[in-house]
């Protein structure tokens, strides 16, 4: 690779931000395979194993909140720097930390924080790095850029299984540290490709000066509803796959999330392509309409198979939400800043952990029937649509 070009070229920082959000679905996607291999090697209970989840996301979350000002004191280059150093250090922990703790939980839980603090950042400084890029098609850039957490998402679980089959899964701690290789070589690679001013003099607009704006209220409320949409279908997909095409539980958990993950990113591809001919809040307002419908499909035909493809059909349709906000966002705040990402980054979280949770509560105290919960979970998708209608004709009045 010429050396040049790499420092020169803003497709290399692109690239870089691309290989940010594999990195990205490899910390979120990759421990969940290796829950049941914890519970029999560690003799953990599922529900610490599931805090191993939860402590990932509540920090990132907390990353989310404190890089509202940290990115903007440290720099951009540093900030990249730490999410792969702290992402890869995770990784790595993950394999090595439970035998050198004496307690294997207290490892894989440290694990979990160090490489949650590099998820956090990721997710907060990659959209504005990509869109301070001097790209013509900044829309379809974002979406582009987004639709890559996907396919990282179905290149973690496909090429882990077939280490797993071909190894077996006992060797998953060689695999831990195959993993940590994407981090660590991006991380040489963010120090040396371009960065641009995120904003006019890397000035953005206070915490203060964003919750006083009327419309930045909104973009909040999209984000919830977009993470939450997504997330309230998508932790539910391998039950659907499981009971609609009865198939074993091993093949359901690869055809739900793998089938959910492919059409959500083939959305952001599709629209990064063909981005000069659709109308990004024409587009976002059918596919409300089309996640309502999948919603729909999942919840209220009593039809295992119909349910599956309401799921599947929900990947394609919740593909542009996340994106086509921060897309939104940036036009109607141009002076937004890390500030806008970091809160637009937090409140999308809280709908990702938000989704499913409303799922899971309505399901318990209907016997546990799935459809009630994700009949309630329908209102995501339907303040969705209602939000980007009201905001399609209200008045910027910053």
């Amino acid at each position: 690779m010429n050396a040049l070009k790499v420092r020169t070229r803003y497709e290399h920082t692109i690239y870089a931000c691309y290989i940010g959000f594999i990195t990205q679905a490899i910390i979120n996607n990759f421990a969940p395979l290796l829950f049941l291999i914890f519970q029999s090697s560690y003799g953990l209970t599922l529900d610490r194993i599931t805090l191993i989840t939860t402590t990932n996301f509540l920090v990132q979350l907390l990353v989310d909140l404190i890089s509202t000002k940290l990115v903007d004191k440290i720099g951009y280059r540093v900030s990249a720097v730490c999410a792969h150093f702290f992402s890869g250090i995770g990784l790595l922990g993950m394999a090595f930390l439970p035998d050198l703790t004496g307690n294997a939980y207290t490892g894989l839980i440290v694990s979990a924080v160090l490489y949650a603090i590099g998820g956090g950042l990721n997710e907060v400084i990659m959209s504005p790095i990509v869109e301070a890029c001097p790209t013509e098609k900044k829309e379809a850039a974002m979406s582009l850029l987004h639709s890559f957490y996907c396919w990282g998402h179905v290149g973690v679980v496909l090429l882990s299984t077939a280490f797993f089959a071909l190894f077996g899964i006992s060797n998953w701690k060689i695999l831990a540290c195959i993993w940590a290789i994407v981090p660590f070589a991006n991380l040489v690679y963010f120090t040396q490709v371009p960065l641009y001013p995120i904003v006019d003099g890397d000035k953005g607009l206070s915490v203060k000066a964003l919750f006083s704006k009327r419309i930045f209220w909104f973009f909040m409320l999209l984000m919830v509803c977009a993470g939450a949409s997504e997330q309230a279908m998508s932790q539910w997909s391998s039950a659907f796959a499981e009971s609609g095409l009865k198939v074993s539980k091993a093949t359901g958990d690869l055809a739900g999330p793998c089938t959910f993950a492919v059409l959500m990113g083939t959305a952001r591809a599709v629209y990064g392509k063909y981005s000069d001919h659709l109308p990004l809040k024409k587009v976002m307002i059918i596919s409300s309409v089309l996640c309502i419908v999948s919603y729909s499909l999942a919840a209220l035909t009593g039809n295992a198979v119909l349910a599956f493809i309401g799921c599947a059909l929900c990947g394609f349709s919740v593909g542009i939400f996340w994106p086509g906000t921060f897309s939104i966002a940036v036009k109607r705040l141009p002076t937004g800043g890390t500030a806008m990402y970091a809160l637009m980054a937090l409140a999308g979280d809280f709908g990702c952990s938000a989704g499913p949770t409303l799922v899971g509560f309505v399901a318990s105290a209907n016997d546990g029937r799935l459809s009630a919960g994700l009949s309630a979970a329908m209102i995501f998708p339907v303040l969705m649509l209602a939000g980007l209608m009201t905001l399609k004709k209200a008045r910027n009045t910053e």
